[in-house]
């Protein structure tokens, strides 16, 4: 069964306030210990209880030896890693918008895919799809064209290259091959074809008069060049 979460608010019931800091005290104690041994740093613990019982780790004179470390940094990396809860939460909140918002380009370039084979399938675009679906399907396409356009490029280069065995060059009945009179067949699509394919594709549902950003670099959101997300 999973534990469940618990809530960082104070504690109102002296009781239960007093065994979760024992409880959290030792637990605290025996993290910075194994971090300790396991990574071969120097650490220390100072805690004061309410009623100012005053506990230390490892012990006072260890204490005062990390404390005069720390002094003799200047401010500036004094700080550098300092934390209080409210730099904590504020980290905390922009990794996670950071989080969202790749987990929403990553939704929406799978909504995409979905939608182009569809098209594929159907030979048609659905109506409902709005302009900014369009424009991000035209970016969805010419991304996928360029990566047909890599794997081509690497695949006649491994049929033309020779097999080298034991960092010499494979002989071909009896002649030692010229690598530089090798030719690499041009696989390179023309970015104007590749325009014309995708704008094709897209008027056939909206029109001639309607060409849409193709390859617009405002790229507002990471992946596609609309800002689909709010």
């Amino acid at each position: 069964m999973t534990r469940k979460k618990v809530e960082l608010t104070y504690i109102a019931n002296e009781s239960k306030r007093k065994a979760t800091l024992k409880k959290r005290k030792n637990g605290l104690i025996k993290k910075i210990d194994e971090i300790s041994t396991l990574c071969g740093i120097e650490a220390c613990a100072i805690i004061y209880s309410p009623n100012d019982e005053l506990d230390v780790w490892p012990s006072e004179l260890g204490v005062q030896r990390v404390l005069s470390r720390f002094k003799s940094m200047s401010e500036h990396e004094q700080g550098k890693k300092m934390l209080n809860q409210e730099s904590f939460l504020s980290q905390s909140i922009i990794k996670a918008q950071e989080q969202l918002k790749k987990q929403k380009n990553e939704n929406r370039k799978k909504e995409m895919s979905n939608l182009m084979f569809e098209c594929l399938n159907t030979g048609k675009i659905c109506d409902n799809a709005s302009m900014i679906d369009l424009n991000d399907l035209s970016w969805l396409i010419d991304q996928n064209l360029k990566e047909i356009e890599r794997n081509m490029s690497r695949m006649q280069i491994q049929e033309v290259t020779p097999i080298i065995e034991n960092g010499g060059e494979t002989m071909n009945g009896g002649q030692q091959v010229n690598m530089d009179n090798v030719q690499v067949p041009e696989t390179n699509m023309d970015n104007m074809q590749r325009q014309h394919w995708t704008s094709e594709f897209i008027n056939g549902v909206v029109g001639d008069d309607m060409l849409l950003p193709f390859g617009d670099v405002n790229i507002q959101n990471g992946l596609f060049p609309n800002p689909y997300i709010p």
